[in-house]
C-alpha cells in the first residue's frame, strides 16, 4: 500500500501542530501549509524523531479564490488526504473569515474531490456547526448553541456551517458517481484548550457546549484518519471513554451527528 501522503491546511495552528507528529509517527507523509515562512521551524520541530516526511509549504489561503486556485496546490503535492484545520481565528473581521473559512474550504473542498486519488477529507469543524436542533440536545443546550451562533460568533458560524455542508453534499455526489471508498469526515469539537491530553473524550451524540484538549482532538483527527470506515459528523468533548473504543463504538452505532439536520436541502446545494 502507498504511504498516505496528507496535506495539511493550517499547519501552524494549534491542533495541527498537534496533529503532525502523530501522523508522521505512523510514518505518513505531511505537507503543511503555513502563511509565513517564520512559522517553517515551529512546523519541522514537530517531526523531530518521527519516521514520516515532513514539508512545508508557504500558500496563504487568502489567495485562493477559486477551484483552479486550490487545484493548482493539489496538483504540486499530490495528496491522497486532505485535513482543513484552518482559519481567520477572529482576525481580520468578518470578510476575512467569510474568505478563508467558508470560501478558501470550499474551494479545497471541490478541488479535491474532484481528484479521485483523494480518499479522505478532513473538516475540523466546531460541535455548533449546524442548523437545526439536534434531537437528542435538552433545551438548555439549543439555547447556548443559539446565543453562539447568533450572538457571539455569527460569521464564523456562518462559514463554517456552510462549508461543513458543502463538504457534505460534494461527498454525496462522488457517491452517487460511484466512488464508496471516499470518507468525508467532519470533526466537532468543543470549546479548544491547551490542556494535556487525556486519551479520554465523549464522541458522537454529546451536548452542545464542553471543553476538549487541542491535544485530543488531534488523537481523535489521527485514529479516524487512520480506518477506512469513518465517514460523517462527529461531535466531540471531553470525557471518560477511552478514544479507541469511543471511535469504535460510535462507527459500530452508525452515529451520525448529521442527523436532525434538513439533509434533502443539503444535498440539493449547488455543486
Amino acid at each position: 500500500m502507498a504511504t498516505p501522503r496528507v496535506l495539511l491546511l493550517g499547519g501552524h495552528g494549534k491542533v495541527s501542530l498537534q496533529l503532525t507528529p502523530l501522523l508522521l509517527a505512523k510514518s505518513w507523509d505531511v505537507i503543511s501549509v503555513i502563511r509565513n515562512p517564520d512559522q517553517r521551524d515551529d512546523i519541522n520541530a514537530t517531526g523531530h524523531g518521527k519516521s514520516g516526511k515532513l514539508d512545508t509549504l508557504v500558500s496563504s489561503l487568502e489567495d485562493v479564490k477559486s477551484d483552479s486556485d486550490a487545484k493548482s496546490v493539489l496538483d504540486s503535492i499530490k495528496p491522497n488526504i486532505v485535513v482543513w484545520s484552518a482559519g481567520a481565528g477572529g482576525k481580520g473581521g468578518s470578510e476575512r473569515t467569510y474568505a478563508i473559512d467558508q470560501d478558501a474550504a470550499k474551494h479545497y473542498i471541490a478541488a479535491s474531490l474532484a481528484i479521485p486519488t483523494i480518499t479522505k477529507f478532513l473538516m475540523v469543524s466546531y460541535v455548533g456547526s449546524r442548523r437545526s436542533r439536534a434531537p437528542w440536545w435538552t433545551d438548555e443546550d439549543w439555547t447556548r448553541a443559539q446565543h453562539v451562533n447568533n450572538d457571539v460568533l455569527p460569521h464564523y458560524y456562518k462559514a463554517k456551517v456552510e462549508a461543513d455542508e458543502y463538504l457534505t453534499a460534494m461527498a454525496r455526489r462522488r457517491r452517487e458517481n460511484g466512488d464508496h471508498r471516499f470518507q468525508s469526515i467532519v470533526l466537532r469539537p468543543g470549546s479548544l484548550t491547551d490542556t494535556p491530553a487525556t486519551g479520554k473524550v465523549n464522541m458522537g451524540k454529546t451536548p452542545s457546549s464542553g471543553s476538549i484538549s487541542r491535544a485530543d482532538v488531534a488523537a481523535v483527527a489521527a485514529a479516524l484518519l487512520e480506518r477506512d470506515d469513518t465517514r460523517g459528523w462527529f461531535d466531540l468533548l471531553g470525557g471518560e471513554e477511552p478514544i479507541p473504543s469511543a471511535i469504535e463504538k460510535v462507527v459500530e452505532s452508525g452515529i451520525d451527528c448529521l442527523e436532525g439536520e434538513d439533509v434533502d436541502r443539503i444535498y440539493g446545494k449547488p455543486v
